[in-house]
């Protein structure tokens, strides 16, 4: 398989494996796929920020919903398009680095599918804000901000899996494990720098940098606590990150 099929099947395997979208399967797979994959975790990114994009220009300016009703719908479509994947690792961390005082313990608590209490109250908290942090940015903004942070956010685990190792036996994140190098991760960060292009152009240093400063703190925490990453540690990664942007953004003046 020449260089390009090969990529496009791994950019074909990341949409796959991180959304739900019906896409008919490859006709060769290769176990190899998923790990390179990792490369285009931005690219899935577009995907969901584009259908949260759409689904918010349609219920704000062509139904005419209120923006706090717009931002709802938009979070929803983006949480159905992904199947709360990343949603679901947030959730997994909060439980897991919330009730766990070893190691061990943490990713015990984070293998269980059951949610608890942190888990309960840290998603509650994550899509609270993003709720609110969307509805709050000029409407002007929102449809390419969309994009532009579900891109920038999906640097954030690329980042991880470029510094640290994946320390848990087993998970959904085992099979594409690998540590980015060269120019795949050059490839990751140069794609969110160019997604970051769509915001305005007051707010992109300053929002790439608190992005970029929360997702270093994320990796020094989860460094200390279990020594590396787990698929729920990207998620978590993710979806910090982007509520970092949201934040951002509307400190800046975004505020409708």
């Amino acid at each position: 398989m020449n260089w390009w099929r090969r990529e496009a099947a791994a950019a074909w395997t990341a949409v796959m494996f991180f959304t739900r979208l019906p896409l008919p399967s490859l006709r060769h797979w290769e176990n190899g796929h998923l790990q390179r994959s990792a490369a285009w975790f931005p690219w899935v990114g577009v995907v969901v920020g584009g259908v949260a994009a759409a689904v918010w220009w349609l219920a704000a300016e062509v139904v005419g919903l209120p923006p706090l009703l717009a931002s709802g719908l938009s979070l929803a479509a983006s949480v159905l398009v992904t199947g709360a994947f990343h949603e679901d690792g947030f959730a997994d961390v909060c439980d897991g680095f919330g009730g766990g005082y070893t190691k061990e313990r943490v990713l015990e608590i984070m293998k269980d599918s059951r949610v608890g209490a942190f888990g309960a109250i840290g998603i509650m908290l994550m899509l609270g804000l993003k709720w609110q942090a969307v509805a709050a940015v000029s409407v002007a903004q929102v449809p390419l901000a969309l994009v532009s942070l579900h891109v920038v956010s999906r640097v954030a685990s690329g980042l991880l899996m470029a510094v640290q190792c994946y320390v848990a036996e087993e998970g959904k994140a085992k099979p594409l494990a690998t540590q980015l190098r060269g120019g795949r991760l050059i490839w990751v960060i140069v794609t969110g720098g160019a997604a970051l292009a769509l915001l305005p152009a007051g707010a992109v240093i300053p929002v790439a940098l608190t992005m970029a400063a929360v997702t270093a703190v994320f990796a020094l925490w989860i460094q200390r606590r279990i020594g590396g990453y787990t698929g729920d540690c990207l998620g978590a990664a993710q979806q910090l990150s982007e509520l970092a942007g949201w934040i951002a953004l509307v400190a800046l003046g975004g505020a409708a």
